[in-house]
């Protein structure tokens, strides 16, 4: 489960109600908030939930743009070291904006020689073209889709994909085995037709094909990271927002369980999400 899913709550709460909704460990998305950011409270709240810290989501949003200062490559390395400290194998990154025009230019290059010299797997994620009075504004630098850089491990979520306006299935199959890491959500249709915000809905409750995709990488071994990404905010209650977690983890572990069973055909409900982790 990423922290997103219960954003603005803290840490504490966020792995407490990954613990009770059957997640099998954590994304972090550093924040402003301090927890967020600290590897020795992170690792003292995954031992208390018995919960590793299996991601980190770098500081990548315009809310972050102050955190760990503001020069972008020194954000992506102390995101690095966050995850190494803590455990975790894999970073989350999105393309730069345009105006990074200098750390845009060397964005690859940067992700790569990071990725060597920490040991961790640094995923480069898909984003969505932006629109003004009806236009396409080229936001990112090099671009919002990572089928086309030159980078060794992406990161594919689902509702930016439907805002992008191509099918999830389309991204597994370009991206081969450069698809390292899942974001569970789903989407409703591109920007243009509707839809002005990343939704961030439940699996199974837009248009793209979620399931298709789980079920494909299941059949193929694969063994990468299914990090549920879902908006919540809605929720009245902590009752009702466990019940929209454990859809999702249900999600998750149903279009995943053939390829399973063969290996674990007694623990559908309870057992650890293989291959790819259901966080």
């Amino acid at each position: 489960m990423s922290t997103t899913c219960v954003y603005p709550l803290e840490p504490e709460p966020a792995f407490r109600l990954a613990k009770l909704a059957g997640f099998d460990g954590l994304e972090i998305m550093v924040t402003n908030e301090p927890t967020t950011q600290d590897a020795r409270i992170l690792r003292e709240l995954s031992e208390a939930y018995d919960l590793p810290v299996l991601s980190i989501h770098a500081p990548v949003l315009l809310l972050t743009h102050f955190v760990w200062g503001r020069d972008p490559e020194i954000k992506l390395q102390r995101t690095a070291e966050l995850a190494r400290d803590t455990g975790a194998s894999t970073v989350v990154v999105h393309p730069p904006f345009r105006w990074q025009a200098g750390y845009a230019t060397q964005f690859l290059d940067i992700v790569r020689r990071i990725s060597t010299d920490s040991g961790v797997e640094i995923a480069v994620e898909n984003m969505f073209p932006w629109r003004a009075a009806g236009k396409n504004l080229k936001a990112y630098s090099p671009g919002w889709d990572p089928r086309v850089m030159d980078c060794d491990a992406v990161t594919l979520d689902c509702s930016h994909a439907a805002l992008s306006g191509v099918n999830s299935m389309d991204f597994v199959r370009d991206l081969g085995s450069r698809l390292r890491h899942i974001h569970l959500c789903d989407g409703s249709g591109p920007i243009g037709e509707g839809q002005i915000f990343d939704e961030h809905l439940l699996p199974g409750h837009g248009n793209e094909p979620v399931a298709e995709v789980l079920e494909t990488l299941a059949a193929r071994g694969w063994d990468g990271q299914i990090v549920a990404e879902i908006n919540t905010r809605k929720a009245k209650s902590e009752a009702e927002r466990l019940d929209l977690l454990r859809e999702t983890v249900e999600f998750a572990r149903r279009h995943t369980a053939a390829a399973r069973a063969p290996q674990r055909p007694s623990a559908y409900a309870t057992d650890s999400l293989r291959p790819g982790a259901a966080e």
